[in-house]
């Protein structure tokens, strides 16, 4: 079964950044409460996590700030050549991250990013608004895989995906082939086939030519 589809996360991954939203707060002024209330609701409860941060730290502060960080936000070193790589070789490839929408926009118009799914931070009239719209929340990545997968009439074992923290687990689990990258989360690293620890994201590329020419052998046996 060959490899259609390379879903990536994008904090960590295919940005250096490891947090968007946590350079948003250090640019807001927000960054102490911010990582109070992060670590307090991140994992119990994302909706309360939202309405206190967006609805109530962020409403109203300035857009200017958000773009202008969406704009200065580098590319993981290697991330442009390798993603040129992996389109030559015909694979498809999706951004799945609670990450903003705008940033995956621009890797969707820089990069050649194929899908993307990501969660939203609303503006109008150069301001914050307060809502925000989050289909990504940390563990609906893997509902969001499967939905991908229904759509593009693949089966889950076509998947590959690369990730870097705990919220990427699940996704991993489901998909053919799973490579972490530069993680920190050991739970993620156990479900992997792959470690990835220098921050050069074109350390993959031998991993999935290897998984790809195992998968060959496979087929001609």
């Amino acid at each position: 079964m060959k490899y259609k589809l390379i879903i990536f996360d994008m904090d960590g991954v295919l940005f250096q950044h490891h947090n968007f939203w946590m350079e948003l707060h250090k640019k807001l002024g927000t960054y102490e409460e911010g990582v109070e209330l992060t670590k307090k609701y991140v994992k119990t409860d994302y909706a309360k996590l939202v309405e206190e941060v967006v609805g109530r730290l962020w409403r109203g502060k300035p857009a200017k700030q958000y773009f202008d960080l969406i704009g200065e936000v580098k590319y993981t070193e290697g991330a442009g050549e390798t993603i040129r790589e992996l389109k030559k070789h015909g694979y498809n490839i999706a951004i799945i991250s609670s990450g903003p929408k705008d940033l995956a926009l621009r890797a969707k118009d820089e990069l050649g990013i194929d899908y993307i799914h990501t969660n939203e931070l609303v503006m109008r009239d150069g301001m914050i608004t307060g809502e925000f719209v989050w289909p990504v929340a940390n563990d609906r990545k893997a509902m969001i895989m499967r939905e991908l997968a229904e759509e593009h009439n693949l089966h889950l074992g076509e998947i590959i995906v690369v990730g870097d923290s705990s919220s990427d687990t699940k996704m991993m689990r489901l998909a053919g082939l799973g490579i972490a990258f530069c993680s920190e989360s050991e739970e993620l690293k156990k479900v992997a086939n792959a470690v990835v620890e220098k921050p050069d994201l074109r350390e993959i590329l031998p991993h999935i030519n290897e998984f790809e020419q195992r998968q060959a052998l496979k087929t001609l046996e």
